[in-house]
């Protein structure tokens, strides 16, 4: 049946059902928020050597490998759009500690693991170890956004995975070239010379390509909408030319381009940077289905009992070796260097660097080259898998826990800013607000709220800022058009169904925006005018939350005339009421809402009096306390 199948399936259609798996396996892990390599991994053994539906040598011919070389080549080109210096720079000494000490240890000791404990040849080993140093930011920031680790271990877990990503894959490259010289027989002489000229090719290459595109680009040489194709081609070009001269030097030219363009400061890098993302996932997508289907389970009977000890070993003493020992004498507290030691998932881009670089190994004659394939789908899936089950309590039990409940990023601050926060803090939601004025949050720090004093959008709030700890936003500023900006700016990053923005002042059809910019619009036509003036008329933001007992009904009947505005619930976290939305609150839930004045003086003045006569009964109990003394 298979073979019938398989007779049916033409090139065309393989890439197309790779293409559908892969990106469905993505979507599936977001709806049901599931490790997307887990998915990917049991779907490509699926369809690959357990169905046979297909097999990627098989059905792809000879464009499979080059497809791959080509993938590989342009996700390493989007590790290398990461690496921007300055952010380097600006990191805290953890970070650059974990970069500059922790990928050459990793390496090494990864290095002695493979060639000692597995037992792979050292050219094997040393390829696979540069391979390791990367953790996988893909993976990292789910588990956080998760596990809601306190500000300083997420950011360096976060910022080690970025910086590391393009670094290790640099020393795979500089490593397997390396081997590939001395594999030919040259002799030392013709070695260094062929090593040297092919790697300092490959570097002035990418230099240039780099430089040209940020002149190109810098005066107008390519109309913006050519920007991205032209520079998605000048990759592959320079990937092809580089790698004539010296094999897989074309994948450190596109890594240097890569970092040229990051430290640019090109006007179009945003655009550039989100075409990356996309084609980036597109390509791990199907690499990664490719590479799972591709798996021979013969070659994994040759691992045995040496691929649970490279789990061990890798989970238990390279990476505490790997971030310790660069650490010691950091101002780093004891249990967030250990928390930070025993975190360290791999991701899509190991496998698939791993797995093109083993069958280079191969066909450079070393054999055990066509392990890395199957040892770096292991480590991934048992590192995202053993890290994803023990971040949060190994979180909660060093005390590195941040709050359990949805934060709220509210730009902006205002009277109504610092209402919502104290609303909102009564439902177990943690607000930041912040604005470019420091005039604006004096009344927010002296109510004790979280503030950051700074462009949201500036270089300081990616470095002060812990966006995992907020996954939700309101611009709520007095500036129209920076809300609109900051919306859309924060929307690609967050989703667009968590920001939020207040009604524009001039929303009419004439100055109606269009619908993919600025966030989704909060009850109604309520603008920053309205809710501030609302809170100097007597209105008031109050919290309730609902039992069985006390369901939406009897809230609504109970407060004539107040307006809901946010609810607040466990399982699907904050959402504010857009226009015409229904409130859908349920048990458990909580609403903030809008009270009118003549509700909010009732309310005060009954809580006034339960005050009064609480005191009174305290003072009754003392009275009779001494008096029985």
């Amino acid at each position: 049946m298979d073979s019938e199948v398989m007779q049916v399936l033409s090139p065309v259609q393989v890439v197309a059902l790779v293409g559908v798996l892969g990106v469905g396996a993505q979507w599936v892990a977001w709806r049901f928020r599931l490790p997307a390599i887990v998915l990917m991994l049991g779907i490509g053994l699926l369809v690959g050597p357990v169905m046979g539906l297909f097999l990627p040598d098989r059905d792809l011919g000879p464009i499979y490998k080059p497809l791959i070389s080509v993938a590989v080549a342009i996700i390493l080109f989007e590790g290398g759009l990461t690496l921007e210096y300055h952010r380097l720079r600006d990191a805290k000494g953890p970070v650059r500690r974990l970069v500059y000490l922790g990928a050459p240890l990793g390496w090494l000791f990864s290095t002695l693991v493979l060639w000692l404990a597995v037992g792979l040849s050292w050219q094997a080993a040393a390829v696979f170890g540069g391979v390791m140093v990367v953790t996988g930011p893909t993976v990292i920031a789910p588990m956080l956004r998760q596990a809601r680790l306190r500000a300083r271990p997420a950011q360096v877990l976060q910022w080690e995975a970025i910086v590391n990503d393009p670094v290790g894959a640099l020393i795979a490259v500089l490593v397997l070239e390396l081997v590939m010289v001395l594999e030919t027989g040259l002799s030392a002489g013709e070695a260094v010379w062929l090593l040297g000229s092919g790697i300092g090719f490959a570097v002035l290459a990418g230099l240039a390509a780099g430089k040209g595109m940020e002149i190109a680009f810098r005066r107008a040489w390519i109309p913006e909408y050519m920007k991205v194709p032209v520079l998605f081609v000048t990759v592959i070009a320079i990937f092809a030319v580089t790698d004539s001269i010296l094999h897989e030097s074309g994948l450190l030219a596109v890594t240097i381009m890569g970092m040229f363009l990051a430290n640019a400061k090109l006007s179009s890098y945003t655009e550039l940077h989100r075409f990356k993302e996309h084609a980036t996932i597109l390509l791990v997508s199907g690499v990664f289905v490719l590479m799972a289907a591709s798996l021979d389970f013969s070659t994994l009977t040759q691992l045995t009992w040496r691929a649970a000890l490279f789990v061990i070993l890798t989970v238990a003493l390279v990476r505490p070796l790997q971030v310790m020992l660069p650490l010691i004498g950091s101002n780093l507290p004891m249990n967030e260097r250990w928390l930070i030691a025993l975190t360290g998932p791999r991701g899509v881009v190991m496998v698939a660097i791993s797995g093109l670089f083993g069958d280079q190994l191969v066909e450079a004659g070393i054999a055990d080259g066509a392990l890395l394939a199957p040892l770096s789908f292991i480590i991934v899936l048992a590192t995202v898998i053993i890290h994803g089950f023990t971040l949060a309590p190994m979180a909660r039990r060093l005390g590195l826990s941040g709050s359990e409940g949805p934060g709220l990023l509210i730009v902006g601050g205002s009277p109504f800013s610092v209402a919502l926060a104290q609303a909102l803090e009564k439902c177990g939601v943690i607000s930041l607000i912040a604005d470019t004025n420091r005039q604006h949050l004096t009344k927010a720090r002296h109510a004790g709220i979280p503030t950051f004093y700074g462009d949201i959008l500036g270089e300081a709030a990616e470095h002060q800022v812990e966006f995992i700890a907020y996954p939700s936003a309101l611009t709520a500023s007095d500036n129209d058009a920076y809300n609109t900006l900051v919306a859309t700016d924060l929307g690609p990053e967050m989703g667009r169904d968590a920001i939020w923005q207040l009604s524009r002042i001039k929303d009419n059809s004439r100055h109606a925006l269009p619908a993919q910019l600025g966030g989704q619009r909060v009850n109604g036509k309520l603008t920053f005018e309205d809710v501030n003036q609302r809170l100097a008329e007597g209105w008031t933001l109050r919290s309730t939350r609902l039992t069985d007992e006390y369901d939406l009904e009897a809230w609504e009947a109970e407060r004539p005339g107040a307006e809901p505005f946010v609810v607040v619930s466990k399982s699907s976290g904050l959402r504010f009421i857009g226009p015409d939305q229904p409130v859908g609150a349920q048990s458990g839930d909580w609403v903030t809402a809008f009270l009118p004045p003549e509700l909010s003086a009732a309310r005060d003045a009954a809580a006034q009096a339960l005050a009064e006569e609480a005191g009174d009964v305290v003072k009754e109990q003392r009275e009779r306390k001494e008096k029985g003394t």
